[in-house]
């Protein structure tokens, strides 16, 4: 089966969520769900990078791609959670190319990058298949790049042009903060500049991504260009469905009282 980065070179939509509770057993119902891909956030979830290996088991078995979400690109926090066995990273609030390459530089080995080099690792095989997985890191590990300031708006073209980078990722919530429209996306001012990223990634090569507030706007952002698409957390799923089901039984217990 192709990885994510490959299916995204060939321009294929691949739909994803997030997973903010750092719990394993939801995790592998999520991945159980039918998604090509996941993003365990260490940037806001409840969850730790102690957490992620756990999750990354309950992974195992799903055939989705595990993306980590980290809380900057510090070289020691990227490497580890690649070492656990991640398939790319999301970078959030780079502000610049500069922040971007080490980003980029701190997923990969000499002479690229600059990740520290240990073979006994579970992405590896625990040393099994350390060269083959140390080859095909650039043709494998996918490099995103969250455009949620006005840093990086300004600075577009050369993070898009950045070696490494794969995605563009929109954020809607820090990226509507920013303009000054918070929450507002159906804004000109936010489509527009939704317009400009996907413009400029396309020039560069590169696809964009987006996380939708409701699975009905898939249409209206694959129109537009977006191939790398993610809808809601396990947090939410978990309380939509218990509230929908208190609400049915609370709905039939008064009219029960009703009767009696």
């Amino acid at each position: 089966m192709k990885g994510v980065k490959q299916r995204l070179k060939e321009g294929e939509l691949v739909i994803g969520t997030f997973l903010s509770l750092g719990n394993a057993i939801a995790t592998e119902i999520v991945g159980n769900a039918g998604f090509d891909w996941v993003i365990i956030d260490l940037e806001h979830g409840l969850g730790s990078e102690g957490d992620v290996a756990h999750q990354l088991l309950g992974l195992k078995n799903t055939g989705v791609a595990a993306i980590i979400r980290v809380e900057g690109f510090q070289r020691q926090r990227i490497h580890r959670v690649l070492d656990l066995g991640a398939n790319g990273i999301m970078f959030p609030r780079i502000d610049n190319a500069d922040e971007a390459e080490l980003a980029i530089k701190a997923m990969r080995y000499p002479p690229e990058g600059v990740r520290g080099v240990a073979k006994m690792i579970r992405a590896a095989g625990y040393g099994s298949e350390f060269e083959q997985y140390r080859k095909n890191i650039k043709n494998e590990l996918l490099g995103i790049i969250q455009i949620e300031t006005l840093d990086a708006l300004k600075n577009l073209e050369n993070i898009a042009e950045k070696e490494g980078v794969d995605v563009l990722f929109i954020g809607p919530s820090d990226l509507s903060m920013a303009l000054g429209i918070f929450g507002q996306t159906d804004s000109p001012l936010f489509i527009d500049t939704v317009k400009r990223i996907i413009h400029v990634a396309a020039n560069a090569g590169k696809q964009v991504g987006i996380l939708l507030a409701d699975p009905l706007e898939l249409k209206k952002y694959y129109d537009l260009g977006i191939r790398f698409v993610a809808c809601g957390t396990e947090a939410g799923f978990l309380s939509k469905g218990a509230k929908q089901t208190a609400d049915a039984m609370l709905k039939t217990k008064e009219l029960l009282q009703k009767i009696n």
